[in-house]
């Protein structure tokens, strides 16, 4: 399966069934107290489709808004593109905004900032009978089924993805030595479960030593500043650097470069484009891709079909109300395949769009 960081403009072959906008009731919002059209009853292009991630500085959250566009123009429509540069506020409030206007065929992909930003969403979208697709951050104990206009929850096995970067940093600095941690934001799922990744990769490599992590909230700013901090606490003794996310693993290169150290390993997750040029380049070691752009267009996906009615939101299995979505470690070995590659049109049908589930999330 192949895929692109920033897709084209392909035609994607969905057949829509363009049905009369029903008025507003509580029954049509899905069991919602808002003003949601019944499932099924927009015409196209009385659908608005929203994104919303942190900020476009972030190569892989533009990717993601850039995949948004690709499959609005697919579908005829524009995304609106929201961005809250990490702060909940600011965000639950772009949000509330969006759901006091017009929602009968609203929808909405959205990033939560964290995971306790995830409630009020999905409240706020339950009582609106806005359709809502959430990635990545949500509590454990929050359950997707137990909602109607929260249609879909899509993450990945950061556990997995964690490990994998972190056993490739073992073999690039020859199993033994001491690395770094740069953690993502606390109060991610992403962030613990990546962290908890590389413990297990720690566990199954016992002579790599975890001298330090501190956290670089996603940043590569701030990752370029924690690095130059942990370059000169641990000096000779710094052999690699795992990173939560590929724009703290470019903070942290910026940081080696600076100081000489072009002998210390980098691995980060997310596939960024300036990521896999340093990859190419040999400069740093591994990433994973989530393939950003595909999630920017997925999410939106799900919530067009369901909202004119090629896909009935009851009929969405409970494996598919919350799961995991492929992922691909990405080395020197393979780094040529993920370069230029090509979205498959083919994912963003309304038959198709959870061909990439890996499984429910347990």
């Amino acid at each position: 399966m192949k895929f692109t960081s920033r897709p084209t403009a392909v035609v994607i072959g969905l057949t829509l069934a363009a049905a009369t906008l029903a008025g507003c009731s509580e029954e049509a919002s899905g069991g919602g107290g808002g003003g949601g059209a019944e499932a099924g009853a927009c015409a196209p292009e009385d659908v608005t489709l929203v994104g919303q991630v942190r900020n476009e500085s972030n190569p892989y959250e533009a990717a993601w808004l850039d995949g948004g566009d690709a499959f609005a123009e697919q579908v005829g429509l524009t995304q609106d593109r929201l961005t809250y540069d990490g702060d909940s506020t600011r965000q639950q409030e772009q949000i509330s905004q969006l759901l006091a206007g017009d929602t009968e065929c609203l929808v909405m992909n959205i990033l939560p900032n964290g995971d306790s930003d995830t409630p009020p969403i999905v409240e706020g979208a339950e009582e609106a009978g806005a359709y809502l697709v959430t990635q990545w951050n949500k509590p454990a104990d929050l359950n997707v089924a137990d909602y109607d206009q929260w249609l879909s929850h899509i993450t990945y096995n950061g556990v997995e993805s964690g490990k994998q970067i972190g056993d490739a940093l073992a073999e690039a600095i020859g199993g033994s030595g001491g690395i770094v941690a740069l953690q993502g934001i606390l109060d991610t799922g992403a962030a613990k479960d990546r962290f908890a990744g590389l413990e297990e990769s720690l566990a199954a490599n016992p002579d790599v030593e975890l001298l330090d992590d501190q956290t670089a909230n996603f940043s590569r700013a701030e990752a370029l500043e924690v690095t130059k901090t942990l370059l000169t606490k641990h000096g000779d003794d710094l052999k690699g650097i795992w990173a939560a996310n590929d724009d703290m693993a470019l903070g942290a290169l910026e940081a080696l470069e600076q100081a000489g150290r072009t002998d210390v390993a980098v691995v980060g997750i997310d596939a960024v484009p300036d990521a896999l040029t340093a990859i190419e380049d040999g400069t740093m070691t591994a990433t994973v891709s989530s393939d950003g752009p595909w999630q920017g267009g997925i999410g939106l996906a799900i919530g067009f079909c369901v909202a004119t009615g090629e896909l009935a939101a009851e009929d969405i299995t409970d494996e598919d109300r919350a799961w995991f979505a492929e992922q691909f470690l990405i080395t020197s070995d393979n780094v040529a395949d993920f370069s230029s590659p090509q979205t498959d049109e083919a994912d963003f049908e309304c038959d198709n769009v959870f061909s990439r589930s890996q499984g429910a999330i347990s």
